[in-house]
């Protein structure tokens, strides 16, 4: 979908390894998914920006929002967290705001302790309204979320707007499991005084038991599916299939997809998830 809709629109397409959780990072992942990206046709422009090289940036975002008074330290553990958000003086999951209360000898105190603090945004409880490309108007209240984690890594969401800044990102496509992200971000980019980029959110490819794809469904992989029969041109015919853009066996090739797409059907189309046939078939490698 980003791809189709960068290059249907003449706007370059973009790529991003986010690799800050360190614990997740798997040696090799990223060159074989962007050698999967090649085998399927999907070209992109310029360098590929790597977040473990941008720290500095984040440093820099985080200096300018704590210069404004809206970042302070929170020394809650995930537990204290579930169990305050739990409470039924705010909505599930919302941060309570616990340590924006907390005094000069409080704060010193849980120092000594030696707990290391994460930095949260001071948001003032807003609401952001936004209208999504695929999902349409959307809203949401902000809560003080994390910018920069105890162990000193810069936060997910910091990260990707400052870097969609930095590249100059005009419209996001990404799965709906991140439309709830969206007023969060929206919010930092107006505070760090940067451009607000359109969104679009696309339905999710799924399993046949709803779930979000996964390797628990079998040949979910461009490798996987290669060993049951299941090449590239295939895995790319299911998509145009699956977006309104072709039909079975057609085998076009992503080059020939661009010229097929007209944007609000394709906006459309992407609205619903999807189940690839060789999942829901039972196929799997030998």
């Amino acid at each position: 979908m980003a791809w189709l809709l960068a290059r249907s629109a003449g706007a370059r397409f973009l790529v991003r390894l986010e690799d800050l959780d360190a614990a997740r990072v798997r040696p090799g992942a990223a060159a074989g998914q962007l050698a999967d990206l090649a085998r399927l046709g999907l070209d992109w422009d310029g360098e590929v920006v790597v977040q473990s090289e941008h720290t500095g940036l984040y440093d820099e975002a985080l200096a300018g929002l704590a210069g404004q008074g809206l970042v302070y330290e929170c020394f809650c553990t995930r537990a204290e967290i579930r169990e305050a958000a739990s409470a039924p003086h705010g909505p599930p999951g919302a941060y309570p705001g616990t340590c924006a209360r907390l005094t000069a000898a409080e704060r010193a105190q849980r120092l000594r302790a030696g707990r290391p603090p994460a930095l949260r945004l001071r948001a003032g409880d807003v609401r952001i309204a936004f209208e999504d490309l695929v999902q349409g108007p959307g809203d949401g209240r902000v809560d003080d979320f994390v910018l920069r984690r105890n162990d000193g890594v810069a936060a997910y969401n910091l990260a990707v707007v400052v870097d969609d800044c930095a590249q100059g990102v005009g419209e996001i496509v990404r799965g709906c499991d991140l439309l709830d992200s969206t007023p969060r971000q929206l919010l930092l980019a107006r505070l760090l005084g940067r451009r607000e980029p359109a969104h679009a959110h696309v339905g999710l490819a799924r399993g046949p038991d709803g779930a979000r794809l996964a390797k628990r469904h079998g040949a979910v992989t461009l490798a996987a599916l290669q060993a049951a029969g299941v090449g590239p041109d295939a895995v790319l015919d299911g998509f145009a299939q699956a977006l309104g853009l072709g039909e079975s066996g057609e085998r076009t090739g992503a080059p020939a997809l661009v010229a097929r797409v007209e944007r609000g059907r394709l906006l459309a189309a992407a609205r619903a998830d999807w189940v690839p046939e060789a999942v829901s078939a039972g196929r799997s490698p030998g």
